[in-house]
């Protein structure tokens, strides 16, 4: 079953055309990668399926659902991570009530919270086994715990699917690792349709299910194996790309040639 269904998607700020004639479809269940150089339109297009940027044209169905008619009902069904947030440490909001906020759409912003609510609260934390954290002020927490409070938000009203949007920008890399393996757990435990814009694919090039190359428009769509190419990679990023096995699964290597220095740079 298709739980995403894009029809010719454009999508402009002013007279800058961010995506053209954008189509694809995502089946229940999918781990999709956004991939694309910056200033690709990833982050339009992920912003344009949960109703935060204006479609010029094309059809958006999210669970069935015109996203231009019904998109208060989809966005009860649906959860979204943001690019990394900026957290003041001396700002005393407290775990619980980070996550918390993620329960507003259903709860009403000044209604206080019942006891679902807080089950719901605790129920997400431990998803993200930070559960032990849940009375600590969010800026005490290093920016890997950080990031998954935020998870924990767009998990507590148990959305069929998830967006995401960058989500290790800014972490070191044990904690990039960790995070991408707490989303592939979520994916796989939780049977979550999974929507994650990254500009390296070799992050998730061993749990994705399907990749969207996007340069303003849609360059390639498939499985790994399938769109991991030179030929197709060197068309997205516009240099020459090698692409190597490694335990099985391609991995990316970009020149780095149009970064002003020698060598390679992994995608």
């Amino acid at each position: 079953m298709n739980v995403i269904e894009v029809g010719r998607l454009t999508i402009s700020y002013g007279e800058n055309t961010v995506l053209s004639g954008v189509s694809f479809k995502i089946e229940r269940g999918d781990f999709v990668g956004i991939i694309g150089p910056n200033g690709s339109g990833k982050t339009t297009l992920l912003k344009s399926l949960i109703g935060l940027v204006p479609i010029d044209s094309g059809e958006i169905r999210i669970l069935g659902r015109d996203a231009r008619k019904e998109m208060a009902r989809i966005r009860r069904e649906i959860g979204y991570l943001p690019q990394k947030q900026t957290i003041n440490p001396m700002v005393p909001v407290l775990v619980r009530d980070a996550v918390l906020m993620g329960r507003y759409g259903a709860m009403g912003l000044f209604r206080r919270p019942k006891k679902e609510d807080r089950n719901a609260v605790e129920s997400a934390l431990k998803k993200v086994d930070m559960l032990d954290k849940i009375d600590e002020p969010i800026g005490h927490l290093s920016g890997g715990q950080q990031q998954r409070v935020f998870i924990a938000r767009a998990l507590v009203h148990n959305p069929k699917i998830i967006f995401l949007d960058e989500p290790t920008t800014g972490l070191d890399v044990p904690s990039q690792s960790s995070i991408i393996g707490l989303i592939h757990e979520l994916h796989e435990n939780y049977g979550l349709t999974v929507m994650m814009v990254t500009h390296d694919i070799n992050q998730i090039s061993a749990y994705a299910t399907k990749i969207l190359y996007i340069n303003r428009k849609i360059v390639a769509q498939g499985d790994v194996n399938s769109v991991c190419t030179p030929e197709i990679l060197k068309e997205v990023y516009n240099t020459d790309v090698k692409v190597v096995q490694y335990e099985g699964m391609p991995c990316v290597v970009l020149s780095d040639q149009h970064h002003g220095h020698g060598g390679d740079k992994y995608a």
